[in-house]
C-alpha cells in the first residue's frame, strides 16, 4: 500500500466512524431555496445564514415569490449576512432569469447553473452534490484546509485543492466525504484556536509518519 492510499484509509475509516450518516447542516425547504441558502453562505458563517434563511424562506419559496419583492426589500431581509447588497440583486436577477429562461426550474447542468447571477463553480457544485448524481466534489475553506493539513494538496488554491481531492479519494464517495469532511472540519480541526492534539486524523496520520507532501 502506498502512502496517499495508508492516508485514505485512515481518514475515511475516521470519517465513517465519526459521520456514519452525514448530510448538510444548510437550512433550506426545495431546490430554490436550497441555491439561495448556498449563495448566501459566500463570505459568510452558515449558523448566520440559517438564521436569516428561516425568516427569509417563510417569504420566498419560489422565483415567482422572490420577484414580487424589490432588491431593496429583498436587501433589508438579508442585511446581518455579508455582501448582502450583491447577493440580494443576484437572487432577484437569478429569480427573473430562471423564471423566463427555465420556466421556474432550477437547471441540473454546471454551466447552465454557472451562467446565472451569484452562482460560480463551487455554489454550482454544492448545489448539485445535494441535488443530483452528478460527481462533484466542491472545495469551501473547510475542505481546503483539511487538504492542506492533511498533506493531500498544497493549498495553493481552491482550484488546485479540488484537483487533488478527486484525484486522492474515489468518485463514488465523493458526495458523501464533502459532507463528511465539513462536519469534520468545524468540529476537529477549525481554522482558529486549533488544538492539533484534539483533531482525531491530524494526530493518527501523525502517529503514522504520514504527514508529510507526497
Amino acid at each position: 500500500m502506498n502512502l496517499i492510499s495508508k492516508k485514505i484509509k485512515i481518514i475515511e475509516k475516521i470519517l465513517d466512524f465519526l459521520y456514519p450518516n452525514p448530510t448538510s447542516t444548510l437550512y433550506y425547504v426545495n431546490e430554490y431555496t436550497l441555491l439561495i441558502s448556498i449563495i448566501l453562505t459566500a463570505k459568510s458563517k452558515e449558523e448566520r445564514v440559517n438564521k436569516i434563511t428561516k425568516s427569509l424562506f417563510n417569504k420566498i419559496n419560489t422565483p415567482m415569490d422572490t420577484i414580487r419583492f424589490s432588491i431593496e426589500e429583498i436587501k433589508n431581509i438579508i442585511k446581518n449576512i455579508g455582501l448582502y447588497n450583491i447577493k440580494s440583486k443576484n437572487i432577484y436577477n437569478l429569480s427573473v432569469i430562471l423564471i423566463n429562461k427555465y420556466n421556474g426550474i432550477i437547471p441540473k447542468n454546471i454551466l447552465k447553473l454557472k451562467s446565472l447571477p451569484g452562482v460560480g463553480h463551487k455554489t454550482a457544485s454544492v448545489f448539485l452534490s445535494h441535488v443530483s448524481n452528478e460527481f462533484v466534489f466542491p472545495v469551501d475553506t473547510h475542505i481546503h484546509r483539511m487538504m492542506f493539513r492533511w498533506k493531500l494538496s498544497n493549498g495553493k488554491n481552491v482550484v488546485q485543492t479540488e484537483k487533488d481531492a478527486k484525484r486522492v479519494f474515489k468518485k463514488k464517495n465523493w458526495k458523501k466525504l464533502h459532507f463528511q469532511i465539513i462536519s469534520y472540519a468545524k468540529e476537529y480541526s477549525p481554522s482558529y484556536r486549533w488544538d492539533s492534539k484534539k483533531d482525531v486524523i491530524y494526530q493518527e496520520l501523525l502517529n503514522n509518519n504520514l504527514l508529510f507532501l507526497n
